[in-house]
């Protein structure tokens, strides 16, 4: 068994600017403290804190990176505090350093906590979400901001459900064959550039820049559209990377792999990638042996391999 890695690049930290931006209306999110309260603060921790010790005082182990959210039980027992006591707990929480603080449920925030956050440039904002909804959402948005990413040289495809990655060197021939498979009624995903990122499921997801989306360089012939000439099911947005294929030049004294029990991977930001290396030499249908790699992948999730099987029968045969 044999293994290939890529380098990874982890996102630690997302403006509190750029949350509000990119996903404040799918949140229902509306600032309730002026714009430039967004300038300074930053999320570094993909989880939602609720601070229901902190309104009581206690800030042991106070989560101080996370976003703040109040539901309608913090808030039921803040409003029951003195103003003076109310003050001090925000000016503690401030005082951590705090990236922001949501409201759930449309619920007024106190006179003190928009004040103190607004001369301390903490944002606050309130949304009609509940909590769980909303601790849902965020969580669910987060978890994919802050997902390890790399990126890969190849073409990303769907052959027959399985997420395939065709790799090699420059004109080992890895556009023609991604396009052949596309007339055979396949998606393409992405093509020279494949952007991935893994999910906490340890899942590589690969995708590409939507500018590029759906386009393809094509030796001789130049850019393509997929999506205008084949049609838009030919394309898709993002795919699991379930196979890695790799184009390699047959060298005359190298003897291939011919029965398939030597497994080999690729490593993709720690996951381990099934890779199977296909020998190019003119004449090869190079195309129809990707797609006849992603059937023996597909059939190896659903628990079959036909390496396995023949070497079993070999070996129960020699047995008796």
């Amino acid at each position: 068994m044999t293994s290939s890695k890529t380098k990874s690049q982890a996102v630690e930290s997302i403006a509190v600017r750029e949350f509000f931006s990119s996903f404040g209306k799918q949140l229902k999110l509306r600032l309730v403290t002026s714009d430039k309260t967004l300038s300074r603060s930053t999320i570094k921790e993909k989880s939602v804190n609720r601070p229901a010790l902190a309104v009581t005082g206690y800030f042991k182990y106070f989560a101080n990176k996370r976003i703040q959210l109040f539901g309608a039980g913090e808030m039921a027992f803040f409003r029951e505090q003195s103003a003076a006591r109310r003050k001090v707990v925000v000016e503690t929480m401030v005082a951590k350093r705090i990236p922001c603080v949501v409201v759930s449920r449309s619920l007024a925030p106190t006179p003190e906590m928009v004040d103190v956050l607004e001369q301390a440039g903490v944002p606050l904002f309130r949304t009609p979400l509940s909590s769980k909804a909303f601790t849902t959402e965020v969580t669910v948005l987060l978890e994919e901001r802050f997902a390890p990413r790399t990126s890969l040289h190849g073409t990303l495809l769907e052959i027959r459900g399985v997420g395939t990655l065709i790799r090699g060197s420059s004109g080992a021939g890895k556009s023609e064959a991604a396009l052949a498979l596309i007339e055979r009624g396949h998606s393409l995903v992405a093509d020279d550039l494949v952007k991935v990122k893994l999910l906490s499921d340890h899942t590589p997801i690969g995708f590409c820049d939507p500018l590029s989306r759906g386009f393809m360089e094509c030796r001789g012939i130049g850019i393509i559209n997929v999506e205008k000439l084949f049609g838009n099911r030919f394309v898709r947005i993002e795919k699991r990377i379930d196979l890695v294929v790799t184009l390699i030049e047959e060298a005359v004294n190298a003897e291939p792999d011919r029965t398939g029990l030597d497994r080999k991977y690729y490593e993709i930001l720690g996951f381990d990638v099934p890779q199977m290396e296909i020998p190019v030499r003119t004449g090869r249908d190079i195309a129809r042996l990707i797609e006849v790699a992603a059937m023996v992948q597909a059939a190896r999730q659903f628990g079959y391999d036909s390496a396995d099987d023949l070497n079993e029968k070999l070996l129960k045969k020699m047995k008796y």
